[in-house]
This record gives structure tokens, sequence and C-alpha cells, in this order.
């Protein structure tokens, strides 16, 4: 199973949302796309891009300034 990393700090709305997307086009079914961001309206885009798209939001958690998401794509 692949599992990318996109290290997105420091881009602001709507890039990391819009990475996210394009990165996910790129996956094959059951594989993961992590997300990484400082961007504090990614904690609304990502999860609702991920309703969106129908994927699995496995994790949604911050530390610190860094947001992270682990995508499964359905």
């Amino acid at each position: 199973m692949t599992e990318t990393i996109l290290r997105l700090q420091g881009l602001k709305c709507p890039l990391p949302a819009l990475r996210t997307r394009k990165a996910l086009r790129k996956l094959r079914s059951g594989e993961i796309v992590v997300v990484e961001c400082t961007d504090p309206l990614a904690a609304i885009d990502i999860p609702h891009l991920v309703q969106q798209t129908g994927d699995i939001l496995e994790l949604s958690e911050q530390t610190e300034a860094v947001l992270t998401f682990r995508i499964r794509k359905q």
C-alpha cells in the first residue's frame, strides 16, 4: 500500500485543498495521502473536500501549528 506525504506548510487557502484534491486524483483505491499544513482554514476545507470526493478521512489532528490529515482513497 502506497502512502504519499504532502508537506504544504506555509500555503494559504485554497492551495492546501486544491493540492490535496490533485494528489487524490492520482491515487488508486486503498492508497493513502497524508497532508501536513499550517493554514487554519484547512481544518474546514480538507474534511469538506473528503466528504465531496467520497474518500475516507482516517485521521485529523493538530500538533502545535501543524494540521495533519490522513486520507484513504475510496
